[in-house]
This record gives C-alpha cells, sequence and structure tokens, in this order.
C-alpha cells in the first residue's frame, strides 16, 4: 500500500518539477502567513 502511494506522488511530481512543488509549498505558506497576520490585527482593532 505504502509503496503504490510513493510511485504515485513520483509520478504526480516527477524530480525535475520538485522545485515547482517546492515554491508552490513556500507560495501557500506565505499566503498562510498573511491570512493569520491579518486575522490577528482583525482581531486586536476590534477587542
Amino acid at each position: 500500500m505504502g509503496v503504490k502511494l510513493e510511485v504515485f506522488r513520483r509520478e504526480l511530481w516527477p524530480p525535475e518539477k520538485e522545485d515547482q512543488r517546492q515554491e508552490l509549498e513556500e507560495f501557500k505558506e506565505r499566503i498562510r502567513k498573511q491570512r493569520e497576520e491579518k486575522l490577528l490585527r482583525a482581531a486586536r482593532q476590534s477587542s
């Protein structure tokens, strides 16, 4: 079961696309942090 999943993941992200995947992960992380900061600021202002 685990091996099949690993093969599937490799087909989804071949090694040459690994950089793109990394950039996407970092981008999503930045967006998430920005959203959290915005929520924190909003929460501070409303209180």
